[in-house]
């Protein structure tokens, strides 16, 4: 079991089922299916506690009822809320739109601020997770890279540092940096000059945002497999046929196969199968976090 601190959302998901598929100025029907845990935080993190990690999530909610019944679901699940920011803000329910397809469209509010204390002590993780853009994220990976816990100052403990691709340019360190193909295009896009960044290749685009301490650059791009780029050059691993019930989560969950396996010392490429497998399994099951299939799944 290794102790794993996860940066990344908690959310309250309404679920909306659609009877047909999404069109511009149309009249749709649909089926409240009720609220669940969402968002990186409980999608990723549930997937690594059932697979016998310690898992403590960073965020923040408000202090109303959603919130409560946020931090009542995550920890009884097994999620450690203990570092959980409770803030004076509003607790949205994010409106999932789910069609016949198993795609869905998600629609939220902007997200408030959230900002970072200090850096705590990382010599008690062994990995950490970033999926959030929260104000000082990037000091806190920086000092996880950096992490010295030798009595005399010269023994290094090796925090794992996994971190997805932000939205925004702002800088993520980190050894494994993670996106979809989708996400890098739009990425790609927003920068100030994406004729010169499809030059330089994938890897060196991704070290503009993780710096020199990347390692690999996992590009999925669903049932077309992922990629993983390195200073070596690339590696692919096909993804996991399935029928596709519903894709949210479905990141969050290879996200967390990749951590699972580089924290048990597989390669880079054994770490991608296993994520695949778990990516597999989230877009088979009606449901962004993990279940009862993972579960059955992890006890074979």
């Amino acid at each position: 079991m290794a102790n794993v601190m996860l940066v990344a959302n908690l959310n309250c998901d309404r679920v909306l089922q659609l009877k047909e598929s999404l069109q511009a100025g149309g009249r749709h029907h649909y089926q409240d299916l009720g609220r669940r845990l969402g968002g990186g935080g409980a999608n990723t993190g549930l997937a690594l506690v059932y697979a016998g990690h310690h898992v403590a999530l960073v965020s923040q909610v408000g202090r109303d009822e959603t919130a409560d019944w946020l931090l009542a679901e995550a920890s009884l699940k097994g999620l450690n809320c203990s570092l959980l920011q409770r803030n004076d803000i509003v607790t949205p329910e994010l409106m999932l739109l789910m069609t016949p397809d198993g795609e869905r469209t998600i629609i939220r509010p902007e997200r408030p601020a959230f900002s970072l204390g200090p850096a705590p002590d990382f010599s008690l993780w062994d990995g950490i997770y970033i999926n959030s853009s929260a104000e000082g994220i990037a000091q806190w990976a920086t000092n996880a890279l950096e992490q010295d816990v030798g009595a005399c100052g010269n023994s290094k403990k090796s925090v794992l540092v996994v971190a997805q691709l932000p939205k925004s340019l702002s800088r993520r360190p980190c050894q494994v940096l993670i996106t979809s193909r989708s996400d890098l295009d739009a990425h790609i896009l927003s920068s100030d000059s994406p004729s010169s960044v499809n030059d330089i290749g994938p890897f060196e685009y991704a070290k503009t945002v993780a710096g020199e301490s990347l390692e690999y650059f996992i590009v999925t791009d669903g049932e077309k497999g992922a990629t993983a780029y390195s200073q070596a050059g690339q590696e692919y691993v096909p993804a996991v046929e399935t029928e596709v019930v519903d894709t949210t989560g479905a990141g969050d969950a290879y996200a967390a196969g990749v951590i699972h396996g580089l924290l048990a010392k597989l390669s880079i490429t054994e770490a991608m199968a296993v994520a695949a497998k778990w990516a597999a399994i989230a877009v088979a099951t009606p449901s962004s976090v993990p279940g009862d299939e993972f579960k059955a799944f992890l006890a074979r």
